[in-house]
């Protein structure tokens, strides 16, 4: 079943940052992917989930696995011309550890932040 994106007003969708980054950490991985929000679509994602990145990686739930992966999206990012995304914390999220790392790798490969 295939769920249709939000329709929204213009007026909100002028205000809509138009991608976001929204991170998400397990026990075993670090996932994170970027979201168009006009459409409601995932624009570029990374994980240490795939299989060509876990033989490169020691560990996939560290502070390293996330920069390697921070790195990579920005890498993706850039291949498909989106040059500035905005960063999504849930409540429960610090800019420190994990969070850190990939918003850094990300600001070092050339992604700007909103």
């Amino acid at each position: 079943m295939v769920i249709p994106p939000p329709v929204r007003p213009p007026r909100i969708t002028k205000f809509l940052k138009p991608y976001v980054l929204k991170m998400h950490f397990t026990n075993k991985y670090v996932s994170a992917q970027v979201i168009h929000t006009p459409t409601a679509t995932v624009a570029s994602s990374a994980s240490s989930q795939e299989k060509a990145l876990r033989s490169c990686l020691e560990t996939t739930r560290d502070v390293a696995a996330a920069s390697k992966i921070g790195k990579i999206l920005a890498e993706r990012l850039l291949l498909k011309d989106i040059p500035a995304v905005s960063v999504h914390l849930k409540r429960e999220q610090k800019y420190h550890g994990k969070v850190k790392a990939v918003v850094d790798s990300l600001r070092e490969a050339g992604v700007k932040l909103l």
